[in-house]
């Protein structure tokens, strides 16, 4: 990849899907490569209790943090941005892709809720209830739906699903297998 210009990805996905998991595996497989990388998971970027509850009003804040944040990692060097945030329509995906202020395509992770379910069994605290029925929610609005370059269905080990990314991606810098995608 050397030479490539400086891009990013956004995982999305309703709450459950896998999108920081799968971006820390992409992570650890550009770590090994000695590619230069930023993982953002944005939903830490506007975690904070500002008291109004209001969507809109985290976006705004998260989107100010992410465009406050990239000079810094563009200055050390950093040409692949490996993004994790469940976004609900185009518009919100324009933000993200103005805040980065670089090309963006966008990966949507898929899985059914009884996966969902299954993964939050060992975890059950009040938050994740909550976070279970937004999904449920989420999946039966289709919320997020259409706003992808690419559908991947990420109910196969977390290493395949991070290859198939990076395969749709062309960061494979090789023959590292075929991805299975559907989608745009």
């Amino acid at each position: 990849m050397t030479g490539r210009r400086a891009e990013g990805v956004l995982l999305t996905g309703v709450y459950g899907s896998g999108k920081s998991s799968v971006a820390e595996e992409i992570a650890y497989l550009l770590e090994q490569r000695g590619e230069p990388y930023a993982l953002l998971d944005l939903d830490f970027l506007s975690w904070a209790g500002t008291g109004t509850g209001d969507r809109a009003s985290e976006f705004g804040l998260m989107v100010q943090n992410l465009a406050a944040v990239m000079a810094n990692y563009r200055r050390a060097g950093i040409r692949l941005f490996v993004l994790a945030y469940f976004v609900r329509s185009a518009g919100e995906v324009r933000e993200v892709r103005e805040a980065l202020g670089l090309p963006l395509r966008v990966v949507r992770l898929t899985v059914r809720l009884a996966a969902i379910e299954q993964r939050l069994a060992s975890d059950v605290t009040s938050g994740r209830r909550d976070d279970l029925r937004a999904a449920a929610a989420s999946i039966a609005a289709a919320e997020g739906a259409g706003v992808e370059d690419v559908v991947i269905s990420n109910d196969r080990p977390v290493g395949v699903v991070a290859r198939d990314v990076m395969t749709f991606l062309g960061w494979c810098g090789g023959a590292d297998g075929r991805a299975v995608v559907t989608g745009r």
